[in-house]
């Protein structure tokens, strides 16, 4: 009808029932790259340090930033490794930056030498994006940037997000929230212009499988990422092994999507040895399927 807003359908992909296939308004959307855009130059002059995990939302900012930055700015990618840290988003990480051609930083962190960080309470995102602000802000100051930016978007507002305090207490900028885009925009965009990691499923970080009160530590880790490790090589985009417990015993809780549930059932002795040598009795299968949080309770 004319005049009518276009609509696109995205693809539906494996990923968390929030991620997926939502009609998009791509006036709308393109009209808040273009506010995005603008926001942006003043911040590329002055220099910027843009936080990039490898995930969807810190992508697209650093792409738009590159964009901003092509006249007159300066502009470096951060990204900080840890234990915690799932090798694919490192990967993904260093390609992008690659394809951009930006500068890119790869430095190791440090929220696991934080007690209130292994402690793994509700606040453990706040810790940890604590120490990503610092590290950012050494950065920032050692090469004369005067902003950091980072990948929080309209969607998050609507989640508990911890970390955006210790962005907002360092000072941090959320340049994707302030222009109101949203999950489903930005994947949008990324696709409409041919770019890479527009359908990669939700990636949080490896301490996020673990039940909350259950301390963190880099053996845990190791073993989450083991055993995703084994998922993903029988094909399972999105995955998540959870170490939970009862009665004082961890066991591993494997969530994927229903679609994915054959998959697993078809690599279980590899699963079952790899968490037997690790010391897990129990290797289980969630037949509730992925959902968001699930390594809360």
């Amino acid at each position: 009808m004319h005049g009518a807003p276009l609509r696109i359908e995205l693809p539906v992909v494996s990923g968390p029932p929030h991620d997926r296939a939502r009609p998009v308004d791509v006036r709308a959307a393109a009209a808040k790259l273009e506010s995005l855009l603008s926001a942006l130059a003043p911040y590329l002059e002055q220099g910027a340090v843009v936080a990039f995990s490898g995930g969807v939302d810190s992508a697209f900012l650093l792409w738009a930033a590159a964009q901003a930055a092509q006249e007159r700015g300066r502009l470096v990618a951060l990204t900080t490794v840890s234990a915690s840290t799932p090798e694919p988003d490192l990967v993904d990480a260093r390609r992008f930056a690659a394809f951009l051609g930006v500068e890119h930083l790869v430095l190791e962190s440090r929220e696991l030498d934080r007690e209130e960080y292994r402690r793994n309470d509700e606040q453990r995102c706040y810790h940890c994006k604590t120490d990503l602000f610092q590290i950012a802000g050494d950065v920032a100051r050692e090469q004369g940037l005067g902003w950091i930016l980072y990948g929080y978007n309209a969607s998050d507002r609507h989640d508990v997000r911890p970390g955006h305090r210790a962005a907002a207490e360092a000072g941090v900028v959320a340049p994707l929230a302030d222009a109101g885009l949203e999950k489903a925009e930005i994947r949008a965009l990324l696709r409409e212009r041919g770019l890479p990691l527009a359908d990669k499923p939700s990636s949080p970080c490896l301490s996020s499988r673990i039940q909350t009160g259950v301390s963190v530590d880099r053996k845990k880790l190791s073993d989450v990422a083991a055993l995703e490790a084994v998922l993903r090589a029988a094909g399972i985009r999105s995955c998540r092994a959870r170490l939970c417990e009862a009665e004082d015993e961890l066991f591993v809780r494997i969530e994927v999507d229903p679609a994915d549930m054959q998959r697993v059932l078809a690599c279980r002795l590899e699963l079952e040895r790899e968490g037997r040598e690790r010391g897990y009795r129990w290797v289980t299968l969630d037949l509730g399927g992925y959902r968001t949080g699930g390594g809360t309770t």
